[in-house]
Formats: C-alpha cells, sequence, structure tokens
C-alpha cells in the first residue's frame, strides 16, 4: 500500500474501522436531510463543534523525512514537478484560517494553517485544457480525488504548518492538503503525488460508498 517504499511506515491498516465505516456508508449514518439554505450556516447540519483535534487515519501512518520529502505535481500538465523540501519552503507562503468538516460528525472553528497555496503549484505545473480532475496519492498509499475546479481554489492549501507549528505525524506532516469547503477526507494527509487527470477517479473512500463530492452543508457523506 505503500507509495515509497523508502519511507517507514508505522501500525497497520485497521480493516475493522474500515469495514466500520462502509457500513456508515450502506446505513447512511449521521445523514439529518437539512440542507434547505445550509450554506448560510457555518456549522454545516449533523456536525458537532469541537474543540480538541481528534486523529483519524487507517492505523498506518508514515514518518517522512524532509531530506526524503517529494512533491509531484503530474499527469495532464505542461511541466512536471517534483518538489523536495528546500523547493517547496522557498515558494511563497500563506496564513489563512479556515473551518474544517470531518464526515465522522466533528467541526472545527478557526484554524490557522500555513503553507502554499495550490494555485501556486498549478501556475509551476501548467496543466493541459483537458485536465479537468485532481486524484491525490498519500504516502501510505491513500487516495482521494477533486474535481480540478476545486483544487483550484484560493482558499486550498499544501499546508505544513498548523496554529504556527510544523504539522505533527499524527496530522499529516510534513504536509497535507486542505481543501476547507469539503469533507476533510478529501484533505489528504502525508501527500506525495498530485495528478492532473482527463477522467474522474475515486479514491480510498469513494469507491466504499462515501460521496464522491464531499460538500458538508449538502450533507454529501455518502453516495
Amino acid at each position: 500500500m505503500a507509495e515509497d517504499e523508502s519511507v517507514p511506515l508505522t501500525g497497520k491498516l485497521r480493516e475493522k474501522l474500515v469495514e466500520k465505516k462502509q457500513d456508515w456508508a450502506r446505513d447512511g449514518r449521521l445523514i439529518t436531510g437539512h440542507t434547505d439554505a445550509a450554506h448560510a450556516m457555518r456549522l454545516p447540519p449533523g456536525q458537532t463543534l469541537v474543540k480538541d483535534w481528534p486523529v483519524l487515519d487507517l492505523g498506518v501512518q508514515p514518518d517522512v523525512a524532509k531530506d526524503r520529502f517529494r512533491l509531484r505535481v503530474e499527469g495532464l500538465v505542461e511541466n512536471r514537478v517534483a518538489l523536495d523540501w528546500d523547493w517547496f519552503m522557498s515558494l511563497e507562503q500563506t496564513e489563512q484560517v479556515c473551518d474544517i468538516h470531518c464526515v465522522t460528525q466533528w467541526s472545527r472553528y478557526d484554524n490557522r494553517f500555513t503553507g502554499v497555496r495550490a494555485r501556486t503549484l498549478l501556475a509551476l505545473a501548467r496543466p493541459k485544457p483537458s485536465a479537468r480532475f485532481v486524484g491525490f496519492t498519500s504516502y501510505d498509499g491513500y487516495t482521494t480525488n477533486v474535481p480540478l475546479a476545486a483544487f483550484d481554489d484560493d482558499d486550498v492549501l499544501l499546508a505544513h504548518a498548523w496554529e504556527g507549528e510544523p504539522l505533527t505525524r499524527a496530522h499529516g506532516g510534513p504536509v497535507r492538503v486542505v481543501l476547507p469547503k469539503l469533507y476533510f477526507w478529501k484533505s489528504p494527509k502525508w501527500v506525495t503525488r498530485i495528478e492532473l487527470l482527463a477522467e474522474d477517479r475515486p479514491g480510498f473512500w469513494e469507491v466504499r460508498g462515501y460521496h464522491n463530492n464531499a460538500d458538508p452543508w449538502l450533507e454529501e457523506r455518502y453516495g
């Protein structure tokens, strides 16, 4: 399952957790149906506000040393890039505050992330006109997908810091995606590959019953 065999992995896939969350998708767990005018509300339907930041993963956490870190942007691009840590950190840095929403029902307000805008990476790679979707791959082999339009947004970051401190390994350090408009499974931890695609390619949870779009205000938990 590992994306890069040179990166050590700790733990093993929590198969019972995966099966349980597939059951949630089948049963429509947490769906309230209260989506009328939901986008006018800060807290999406069915969510509970928390103060901590819960740690959720599949049971495997890669240990990505910064001297081994690579972030590749490839696929339907004019200029394939593979950024090492120094190159990534030399790009224009952005700090932004956003809310995050997990499909397991928790939301956390006012998270201060620091990182590189997705648009900065896209400007480097120059997507071809045929590119319409994005596929992400993480160092633990996790995958997910979004339309290119969702990734090419001004609030999307490749984040390396949270609340002024480096992202911890448990929360996806050294670099994770942050797409605040979508449920947080669309914001993969330990990201190493961003692939531009002509056709959509559902990822780990999407092929296990989770919604392809993942809009929290429309309760797109499962689909």
